[in-house]
């Protein structure tokens, strides 16, 4: 175990090491392309998933579609490059990608030895445990001795180590480099336990032959705040991602969503709408975008709400409530700064 963390940690040193891309002019190249690319999972239910068309949708991928908006008043205008959890970094960095928005936790090591910049969090999540019912157990604390499937190149596995060692407990990693890897070693019996964020158990749940054989059991032993990242060095592109995002959440607190946005910026005399759709204040000066940056992002792809409800909410086959994930107005913590 001690071997495998040592590897672990030699293979960040490395990351950390690689000539990052200095991305001065990465929303120029964007705008000369034509298009945005984005890093997305290799498949993950409710977030980043392809269709046999190879339409891709989700919660992170709308993020992508949001900012493609912005950009160029068209949320189509964008390309998914699917990457394993030890991929997206080194992609990220390497410039194969304008920006990553693939369930990615904001962790400081990623945030200062990585060359690399978050700009939000669509999503916060917590790391949990799903288990076969036949096992019997209700509790993580019940765990001691188990075979755990786990993905490689992420922070679970060390939050697992974590875990187990401060309760004093013993296990056996399963290591994939996939989702859908770690799901099917699962069902095969390989393993007892799957760990991941519990966003992501309920996503591969519904990958199983018989969903009802497995449940998600009560602990969250970990904070995992997902969000997009891109590259340092571009302090306009990364404004255009975080904004984009903003204005998602900022438009669910004002009510303002894809189907009545048209309306509202028509009559609207409330000083903050006016500012969310582009009709007063800085409107689009302030992010080198057209006025109707926001309004695009909320016509084409919808407010937060609306995201969540039909990607991951009950709206959804995932049914997740939106718990931690509701406005702070609403009990929960997700909050944009005004746009002012």
């Amino acid at each position: 175990m001690k071997m495998k963390h040592l590897m672990a940690a030699s293979a960040l040193l490395a990351a950390s090491t690689l000539p990052v891309a200095h991305a001065g002019a990465t929303l120029d190249a964007v705008k000369a392309k034509g298009f945005v690319q984005c890093g997305v999972s290799t498949g993950l239910p409710g977030f980043s998933a392809a269709n046999d068309k190879g339409q891709w949708t989700g919660l992170d991928v709308d993020v992508c579609r949001a900012v493609a908006a912005a950009v160029f008043g068209d949320a189509s205008k964008v390309k998914f490059t699917p990457l394993t959890a030890k991929e997206r970094f080194t992609a990220l960095q390497s410039g194969e990608i304008d920006m990553l928005s693939r369930n990615t936790t904001w962790t400081l090591t990623r945030d200062t030895n990585l060359g690399l910049n978050f700009a939000g969090v669509n999503y916060y999540d917590g790391q949990g445990f799903m288990v076969h019912k036949s096992l019997g157990v209700k509790s993580a604390k019940e765990l001691d001795g188990a075979a755990i499937c786990i993905r490689a190149g992420t922070t679970t596995e060390l939050n697992l180590a974590d875990y187990f060692r401060s309760n004093g407990m013993k296990y056996q990693a399963i290591t994939y480099d996939t989702s859908d890897e770690s799901v099917k070693g699962f069902e095969a019996g390989r393993c007892d336990v799957l760990t991941s964020d519990q966003s992501q158990l309920y996503a591969l749940r519904i990958k199983l032959k018989d969903p009802n054989s497995a449940m998600v059991l009560p602990e969250v032993i970990s904070k995992e705040p997902l969000g997009p990242v891109v590259r340092n060095g571009d302090e306009d592109w990364l404004k255009v991602v975080r904004w984009s995002l903003f204005a998602m959440i900022n438009a669910e607190e004002m009510g303002v969503t894809s189907k009545n946005v048209d309306q509202v910026r028509k009559t609207t005399k409330d000083p903050g709408k006016q500012r969310l759709l582009g009709l007063s204040g800085i409107k689009g000066q302030g992010l080198k975008l057209s006025d109707d940056w926001s309004y695009n992002i909320i016509k084409q792809v919808g407010n937060y709400g609306e995201a969540f409800e039909r990607n991951v909410g009950m709206g959804s086959p995932l049914k997740i409530a939106r718990g931690l994930n509701a406005l702070w107005s609403k009990g929960g913590i997700q909050y944009a700064p005004p746009i002012r």
